[in-house]
């Protein structure tokens, strides 16, 4: 079987047991402030377990795309080395709601492993929760006794809370679990040790594809285990594994799941796949494949690379495999990019965002490639740089900092700084590395430190009611609060059964405003509480306060009423809606390639990211702002259209954003069907004309493809072209108000322009002067010439241009200058190439210690280095302690 022709199996059998199958949600995870990427298969159902929402269907099943490269769940590190760890995997599961439990899950993937997939059952074993004594859950009878009268207690293992406990984190919904392992070795290997006994001891061919979850328990913030009010289930299988178990390989790299891209590269690097003496170049090649799905699709989800949080995991990632090509494959010049279109066409059927992005995907990478190529070599150059200063110690350990600043700074891996080390008889303080690893992680964990007790529940509910799209204040109900110690204090974390506030998403900013607590009767008057935020936790409104002591308030609350801040929300509906005017304007003027990849709109500015390849023009800029400022001038209607099915709407045109997780039925926003259809779970204005006029301020880059606008409207938009006015009127007045005010600006330019010549002239002049008088006063030595002296020069770079002018007349020169420029100490250090190859002097590490002097610092390349400082009092000082160096 294909791994196409798997996959489809799999959906295809538990449709018939009645699954509603469903898509994929990104890689990116939402509204999940505990998860960067979506790494289980249970990521998107969360809220389900959770009981904050109701699912589609009791039954699910569906392939995830997953992504394990940071938090608890990392193989990053593992992935090429060994031949069954990925960053992007896909994750097969069928899901029960409160439905089915052991005894279907249990019969079912026997039959779908067995029956469907042939797999021999002499080769699987399973293995059943033990029990814990400390969490008071018993061992797992009901799972035994399913499986022994299924495969026998011969082929039954019992596991540990490690191996045989799931949790989806420190708290929330948990379970013992029934894991399905298959043996892959040859029958000689097979009948010399039994494969029960390499069960979860991480023998490459005995591996586990199947993981049957029974969610039974809530784990509280204080480690006590509660029944959950319903039981379900939860599986993941591994899709690549399953493949190479039924394609009878014994790598996943070997399975037709990765074969297209590796051959490729076979092509790209003359090099054969399982056939090369070097052993690194085929884990070049397994990291390359695995690591070009994860790039692609969490780019193709709306994660571009950057040098924070998410952005910079998948910038890791991407520079990791980059780094492979070039130290392992030959490749000098970008080669990632090309995968992209043989990934697009394998996964065109399953997941078709990459095949639509395909064009953008691949740009986004070569400009990442070209980027890190160029940093490469600048590592290059540190590492060199390092590792001739250790030299001159005598030493042959790089430092441990050194190692980490090259892998943070230069992004370095630590394996890449060893192997050259080592290649130049060097080595690395690997302890060192470890050491400052650490001190970064704890600063990151103390900036993220979070701590949240568990939630109060006041009252059942069933889901919370948004009514903020009609309403800007409702009576509602308290259902459960808790209290957060976050970095900036402590905060209350506060849930109604219904809300007009409106919760941070799509790019839109959470509601702020007050909630009034009235008592029982709600004519009652009562304590007001402000809302700082709103946001949205998997599909809870969570609205946050900073208030203090509000337990006993909140507990005794009655009814209460939830009122936004009016006068703030209009002014986001505005810069909302002429974000959708600008983006229809803009695929207008600039094409229909225009597609969102990012935004931020609160009440004071929008920004929206989006993908083009150059730069938007003053003139295109100016055709866009004066089609949005047509159609407000319009002042179109909204035509808001909710609860439509996604499929019908898309059919009807309406445009969606990559990444966003739509459900089976959608919300769509209409400024003209001809014009602005978009889906959108935003607030907007009721017409165009509210949003009042329109002005860009900003454009530029974000990334590879990607350029940022910002925009003002309304108020700000007046208070903006009020501010513009008012300094064009101060230049008019400082130039005495010129009848022709650009002639006028244009004719100060050329004077200015002019002078500035002149003094570069005579500052040059002086240069020459004072180079002659240097060069008639110069010290001859044997070897070299020597020149030691405080110099009158304009600027700093004028020290530059003197040092490499004397160079140009003056053999074997070394020359030490001091200079007060703008009141402020310079020195420099210049030293023959000759000299510093043939003596090791150091211009760098000559200006630092000669900076002490000048209470300063500084550095620079071993020939040419210059310091600052602050004490011009000790330049005398330093050029003497200068004269006895040489």
């Amino acid at each position: 079987m294909t791994s196409h022709q798997i996959r489809q199996a799999f959906l295809d059998f538990f449709r018939s047991k009645e699954h509603l199958i469903v898509p994929s949600a990104p890689l990116v995870a939402k509204n999940d402030p505990t998860l960067m990427f979506n790494n289980s298969g249970m990521a998107q159902f969360k809220d389900f377990f959770l009981g904050n929402g109701t699912p589609p269907s009791r039954r699910i099943a569906d392939t995830q795309k997953c992504l394990r490269v940071s938090g608890k769940h990392n193989d990053l590190e593992d992935v090429g080395f060994d031949t069954y760890h990925h960053t992007m995997f896909e994750m097969l599961g069928n899901w029960s709601f409160g439905d089915y439990f052991k005894k279907e899950a249990i019969a079912w993937a026997w039959e779908l492993l067995t029956d469907v997939y042939k797999l021999p059952k002499d080769r699987l074993y399973v293995s059943v929760f033990e029990g814990n004594e400390a969490d008071g859950v018993p061992f797992d009878q009901e799972a035994w006794d399913l499986w022994k009268g299924i495969v026998g207690e011969d082929r039954i293992i019992l596991g540990n809370k490690k191996d045989n406990f799931w949790e989806m984190g420190d708290t929330g919904p948990c379970g013992p679990c029934s894991e399905i392992h298959i043996d892959l070795r040859s029958p000689a290997e097979v009948a010399e040790v039994s494969g029960k006994s390499l069960v979860n001891n991480d023998h490459p061919q005995v591996v586990e594809i199947w993981n049957l979850v029974f969610m039974q328990f809530e784990r509280k913030a204080d480690g006590s285990l509660i029944p959950l009010p319903s039981t379900h289930v939860d599986t993941g299988m591994g899709f690549e594994r399953l493949c190479m178990a039924i394609q009878q390989k014994t790598s996943n790299y070997d399975t037709d799941v990765f074969q297209n891209t590796i051959g490729v590269l076979e092509t790209l690097s003359g090099k054969k796949y399982g056939q090369n003496d070097e052993p690194f170049a085929d884990i070049a090649m397994r990291v390359i494949s695995d690591h070009i799905r994860a790039v692609s699709f969490a780019i193709t989800d709306g994660q571009l690379p950057s040098n924070v949080k998410a952005g910079y995991v998948i910038r890791r990632i991407l520079r990791r495999a980059v780094r492979y090509g070039y130290s392992y494959l030959g490749f000098q010049e970008p080669f990632f990019h090309k995968l992209v279109p043989v990934l697009a066409e394998q996964f065109k059927d399953v997941f078709t965002e990459l095949k639509d992005q395909e064009e953008f995907v691949t740009r986004v990478i070569l400009e990442e490639e070209k980027s890190f190529l160029r940093t490469l070599e600048s590592g290059l150059k540190r590492l060199d740089s390092i590792i001739s200063g250790l030299k001159e110690t005598g030493l042959n350990t790089i430092p441990g900092d050194e190692v980490f600043e090259l892998s943070d700074t230069f992004g370095f891996p630590v394996d890449l700084t060893a192997l050259i080390a080592r290649e130049k008889s060097f080595q690395i303080d690997e302890t060192g590395y470890q050491d400052a690893l650490a001190e970064q992680k704890k600063r990151s964990r103390q900036d993220a430190a979070k701590e949240a007790t568990d939630w109060v529940e006041l009252r059942e509910y069933d889901g919370v009611e948004f009514l903020g799209y009609d309403f800007e204040e409702t009576h509602s109900h308290i259902v459960k609060y808790r209290k957060v110690k976050t970095k900036a204090g402590e905060e209350y974390h506060i849930v109604l059964d219904r809300t007009p506030f409106y919760a941070e998403m799509g790019g839109q900013v959470g509601d702020t405003g007050e909630l009034i607590l009235n008592g029982e009767k709600k004519e009652e008057g009562g304590r007001r509480i402000a809302i700082v935020d709103t946001k949205k936790e998997n599909d809870l409104f969570v609205h946050i306060s900073r208030d203090k002591n509000l337990d006993e308030a909140l507990s005794g609350a009655g009814i209460i009423t939830a009122k936004i801040d009016i006068d703030r929300r209009n002014k986001i509906k505005a810069n909302h809606s002429a974000t959708h005017l600008m983006l229809s304007s803009m695929r207008e003027v600039l094409g229909t390639h225009v597609s969102q990849k990012g935004s931020f709109l609160n009440d004071e500015v929008l920004r929206f990211d989006f993908a083009h390849f150059s730069k938007v023009t003053d003139e295109e800029l100016r055709r866009i702002e004066d089609r949005v400022n047509e159609k407000i001038r319009g002042n179109i209607a909204l035509e808001e259209r909710r609860n439509v099915p996604i499929q019908q709407a898309l059919d009807a045109g309406a445009t969606a954003t990559f990444g966003e997780k739509y459900g089976d039925f959608v919300r769509l926003i209409i400024f003209d069907p001809k014009f602005s259809f978009e889906l959108c779970g935003g607030t907007h204005v009721p017409s165009t004309g509210e949003i009042g006029v329109f002005k860009f301020i900003s454009e530029g880059s974000v990334s590879a493809g990607v350029r940022r606008v910002e925009a003002v409207t309304g108020e700000k938009a007046l208070e903006l072209m009020r501010q513009q006015e008012e300094t064009l009127n101060k230049i008019k007045d400082l130039l005495k108000g010129p009848a022709d005010l650009v002639k006028a600006v244009e004719s100060l330019i050329e004077e200015r322009s002019a002078l500035q010549k002149k003094i570069t002239s005579l500052e040059n002049e002086k240069i020459q002067a004072l180079k002659t008088a240097l060069i008639e006063n110069m010290e001859t030595h044997s070897t070299f010439n020597l020149i030691v002296q405080k110099v009158d020069v304009p600027s700093a770079d004028s020290l530059k241009q003197l040092s490499y002018e004397l160079r140009d007349q003056v053999e074997n020169l070394i020359a030490v200058f001091g200079a007060e420029i703008g009141g402020k100490p310079q020195l420099s250090v210049f030293i023959a190439e000759n000299i510093v190859q043939e003596t090791g002097l150091n211009a760098g590490k000559i200006v630092k210690d000669l900076a002490k002097e000048i209470r300063g610092g500084g550095g620079g390349q071993p020939f040419f280095a210059t310091a600052g400082g602050s004490d011009a009092s000790g330049l005398d000082t330093a050029l003497e302690k200068a004269k006895g160096l040489f």
